[in-house]
């Protein structure tokens, strides 16, 4: 594994890339190698959601099945925030009850999200996928237990610098989300910000990959 790649929905199966492909419940394939599997809040069906569930919970036992989601909260969808939550907690306990680690979508919840997992004593991993926000928040998450994940945003917003530069060597991951642009160009500027070569970052990333995916 020269790449890690801690989020996409485009299964290239590149040797070089080790690709934590989003997978859905309803529209499973399992030709994907190493996927996540999660109800994301956009996507929630209540009269679907006790089967969407049960294939989550009977993937979890499976090795190719890295990671449950991405799921989350986000208060800029029409979903009722009690549902979302409800559906959200119900995952967590998933991943708590097969220790994976958890992938999170979260728009303008991060409050909400902190207070969910130190409630119900979540212990496994939890990443914030595709992070773009302020040093300040990124701060308050890493002192809560969360790893922070980037991509896109990182690539076209030169504030992000900042932000990215604050985060522990131990406590992030790179990602292409649902871009165009590919996981080594992620990496080249990530490495150019922290002033290290892509291969030192390679082998940061593959050691938090080992810690938070027990590899």
């Amino acid at each position: 594994m020269q790449y890690f790649n801690l989020h996409t929905h485009q299964f290239k199966n590149q040797e070089s890339i080790l690709e934590l492909v989003n997978q859905y419940p309803w529209e499973f394939d399992s030709s994907i190698t190493n996927y996540s599997i999660g109800i994301h809040p956009w996507h929630i069906v209540e009269e679907r959601i006790a089967a969407d569930l049960a294939v989550i919970e009977n993937k979890l036992s499976l090795q190719n099945c890295l990671a449950v989601g991405e799921c989350g909260l986000d208060k800029r969808i029409e979903i009722p925030m009690d549902l979302q939550k409800t559906v959200f907690e119900k995952q967590l306990l998933l991943a708590e009850k097969y220790k994976k680690p958890v992938v999170i979508h979260c728009v303008a919840a991060f409050q909400e999200l902190v207070e969910i997992k130190n409630q119900l004593q979540i212990t496994v991993p939890i990443v914030i996928h595709g992070f773009s926000k302020n040093q300040q928040l990124a701060a308050q998450l890493l002192n809560n237990g969360f790893y922070l994940s980037f991509g896109k945003y990182l690539l076209r917003n030169p504030e992000l610098e900042s932000v990215f530069n604050s985060v522990p060597e131990n406590r992030f991951f790179l990602e292409t989300d649902t871009s165009e642009e590919t996981i080594e160009e992620v990496y080249a500027l990530a490495a150019k910000y922290k002033k290290i070569t892509v291969t030192e970052l390679q082998q940061i990333i593959s050691n938090n990959f080992n810690a938070v995916f027990n590899k």
